[in-house]
């Protein structure tokens, strides 16, 4: 083996990241991970900016204190500006030995109103709240009547006209599988694959509110709200439902709707392989009904 190839094969730490088969971390680190729920909207998402305050800040400033050191943390999903969770699932490594109940209670205590914790504990050091996901859920609450609400306006999306739910269930049905979803791509996208693989998606009532449900393996950037523009046009009746398997198709962005709003967007639930542990989602937010009990 040549010494190039010999110095690419070395592996180095790097606070969170993912372990190799047969490697662990440092002695005297722990690698913990952590559920957390947030109101996005006074955050530029959940990954740290210089510029506005974000999710990952608060958690990191929390922690630290909690662990009296320096305290870094990775997620599940980075949400963008103004969108929430009622699950999220991070994970980050620390030398502090403290009880899952004491980073929870400790942390919770220096966290703002809008961001919460409501699980931690220790986790094997394969544990990564990104790579070792297997599927994301979000949902996406939409509030369809002639006068804007009130109560919950910036945890809801308005809009004045009627939408058809059983044209938009039909839309549907058009994302499921595998598939390049470069029609529903936010420019500036990294990722380098734009294919997704898309387990189920469906559109239903709770209450007065309308909410589209979807679970996939990944995202890719605005993905959600750039299919949630698309399926209220089809609501409207200003697009057939198989006008969403023709976007796919084209796989052209320019040709789909404009995105809709941050404002009703929540990540409901990240699944993991069962040997991790986590805990079940309740598939928030909390005035959204569960499954079970629709009627």
């Amino acid at each position: 083996m040549s010494d190039t190839k010999h110095k690419s094969a070395v592996w180095h730490y790097m606070p969170n990241c993912r372990i190799p088969a047969g490697k662990s971390l440092p002695k005297g680190f722990i690698r913990y991970a952590a559920v957390v729920a947030y109101d996005g909207n006074s955050f530029c998402g959940f990954q740290r900016q210089k510029h506005s305050p974000s999710v990952q800040q608060q958690l990191e400033e929390a922690l630290s204190y909690v662990a009296n050191e320096p305290v870094i943390v990775s997620c599940a999903g980075r949400t963008d500006t103004g969108v929430h969770a009622s699950h999220q699932v991070i994970h980050f490594d620390s030398s502090a030995d403290r009880s899952g109940y004491n980073w929870m209670m400790g942390a919770n205590t220096r966290l703002p109103d809008s961001v919460s914790i409501s699980w931690v504990s220790d986790m094997a050091d394969s544990f990564h709240a990104r790579f070792s996901a297997t599927t994301r859920t979000y949902r996406y609450v939409i509030c369809a009547q002639k006068t804007r609400p009130a109560i919950l306006a910036k945890g809801i999306t308005w809009v004045r006209q009627k939408l058809d739910v059983e044209l938009m269930n039909q839309a549907c049905q058009h994302l499921l599988g595998e598939q390049d979803f470069t029609a529903f791509r936010g420019s500036g996208c990294q990722s380098v694959s734009v294919f997704r693989n898309v387990h189920s998606a469906e559109v239903y009532h709770s209450g007065q509110l309308i909410v589209f449900e979807i679970t996939a393996n990944a995202f890719l950037l605005h993905m959600v709200r750039n299919i949630v523009g698309s399926l209220l046009t089809v609501g409207s009746g200003r697009k057939p439902p198989n006008w969403i398997a023709e976007l796919i198709t084209q796989a052209d962005r320019s040709k789909s709707a404009p995105t809709a709003s941050p404002s009703g967007l929540y990540l409901v639930n990240v699944s993991y392989p069962i040997h991790f542990k986590l805990p079940e989602s309740v598939e928030g937010p909390v005035f959204i009904s569960r499954k079970e009990e629709r009627v």
